[in-house]
C-alpha cells in the first residue's frame, strides 16, 4: 500500500541486475524514497532503456509508484545500446546494427520470458507492495508486450497501456491481440493519428477482440499526435506537449482507479 502522500515523495533511482532465463538484464528501478508502493513495468520503444525513459520512469515513480525500466536489448549490449547520432531509417550501417540488437529479443518466448522475469523482480523488491496489482505499459515497440505480459500473469497484472504501440493486431496466429481471453487487466490504447491514417482496422480489431473476452478496455485515436509523440526525445513529443500531457494523465488514472 502506499505509505506517503505523494507530494512528499522523494524518488530514488538505481542501477539494477534482474535475472532472466536468458542471462542479467541491466535495468534502472525508481521508488519513492520511503514506503512501499504498487509496481510497475514499463516496456521501452525499440531505442531502449536512455535518459528519456529514465525521465519516464522517474516521473512515474513521483506519482507512487515503484518502477521497473529495463534494457530490453540486453542479450546484446548494455544500455545505452545506441549512441548518438543514430539513424537506422536512412543509414544503411545503424539499420544492420539496430536489426542485430533487435533479433534476439524478437525471438519466439524472449520476451514473454522477460516479462516473467521483471514482474518476479518487482515482487521480490520491499519498495513494492504485494497487496496491490502490477501496471505495465509500454511505447511503440513496447507495446505488444503489454498485452504479453497482462496474458502471462493474469491475476497480478491490474492495469495495462500501450501508446503509439506497434504490432498490437497482425495476420499471425500468435497476434498480441488474440491474447485477450487470457488478460484480465484494464487496458487503454492511446493511438497516433498517422498510425491511425496507416491503419485503421487495427483499433476496430482491438475494440471487438476485448470487446469479445469481456476485457475493460478503451481505445482513444489521438487526432493532433504523431508515432512517437509521448517520447520526450521524440520530435512528436517536442511539437505535442499538450497531447503528451493528456496522455500521461489518463495513465495515471487508469493506474490509481486499477492498481
Amino acid at each position: 500500500m502506499r505509505t506517503a502522500a505523494r507530494e512528499a515523495l522523494r524518488v530514488i533511482e538505481r542501477v539494477v541486475a534482474v535475472r532472466t532465463p536468458d542471462g542479467t538484464c541491466d535495468a534502472a528501478f525508481f521508488h519513492p524514497d520511503h514506503g512501499s508502493y504498487p509496481g510497475v513495468l514499463i516496456w521501452p520503444d525499440s531505442l531502449g532503456l536512455r535518459p528519456a525513459l529514465r525521465e519516464l520512469g522517474n516521473r512515474m515513480a513521483a506519482e507512487g509508484y515503484s518502477v521497473l525500466v529495463p534494457n530490453h536489448l540486453y542479450r546484446t549490449a548494455k544500455a545505452p545500446v545506441f549512441k548518438k547520432p543514430f539513424d537506422p531509417l536512412n543509414d544503411p550501417a545503424d539499420k544492420e546494427e539496430y536489426r542485430r540488437h533487435l533479433a534476439p529479443f524478437l525471438a519466439p518466448g524472449a520476451a514473454d520470458r522477460d516479462a516473467v522475469a521483471y514482474i518476479e523482480f518487482l515482487d521480490a523488491q520491499a519498495e513494492v507492495s504485494k497487496a496491490n496489482k502490477i501496471g505495465t505499459h509500454g511505447y511503440c515497440l513496447g507495446g505488444p508486450y503489454v498485452l504479453k505480459t497482462a496474458a502471462a500473469l493474469p491475476d497480478r497484472i491490474g492495469a495495462g497501456a500501450s501508446f503509439h504501440g506497434g504490432l498490437l493486431v497482425t495476420d499471425k496466429p500468435d497476434s498480441p491481440h488474440l491474447l485477450a481471453p487470457k488478460i484480465k487487466a484494464r487496458l487503454y490504447f492511446a493511438i497516433a493519428s498517422d498510425d491511425d491514417a496507416r491503419e485503421p482496422a487495427v483499433k476496430d480489431k482491438l475494440i471487438h477482440a476485448f470487446a469479445a473476452a469481456k476485457v475493460r478496455a478503451e481505445i482513444e485515436v489521438f487526432a493532433n499526435a504523431r508515432h512517437g509523440w509521448c517520447v520526450p526525445d521524440h520530435k512528436p513529443a517536442a511539437d505535442n506537449k499538450a497531447d503528451a500531457e493528456r496522455a500521461w494523465r489518463r495513465l495515471v488514472a487508469l493506474y490509481k482507479e486499477a492498481l
